[in-house]
């Protein structure tokens, strides 16, 4: 099991954390663009966030795919 986490980018990132460095890295707006749902196009908020994307699975799948992305190229920077 370990093997398998140790492979994990996500492990231990909770999804208050993800949105939080989406949006300090991108913005509301252009995070809007990229991933266009309602919390994040419409009177946005962590807290409004974070309530749809634990009920919604597939926008949640989408968020940490461009966590993920961005977490990749920023180490690319490096």
């Amino acid at each position: 099991m370990n093997d398998k986490q140790a492979n994990n980018p996500l492990h231990g990132v909770t999804l208050e954390k993800i949105v939080t460095s989406l949006v300090e890295h991108y913005g509301w707006e252009a995070l809007g663009q990229r991933i266009d749902i309602r919390c994040f196009n419409s009177d946005p908020s962590v807290k409004s966030s974070l309530k749809f994307l634990r009920k919604t699975p597939w926008a949640r799948e989408k968020v940490e795919a461009l966590y993920i992305s961005m977490q990749n190229s920023v180490w690319m920077k490096k």
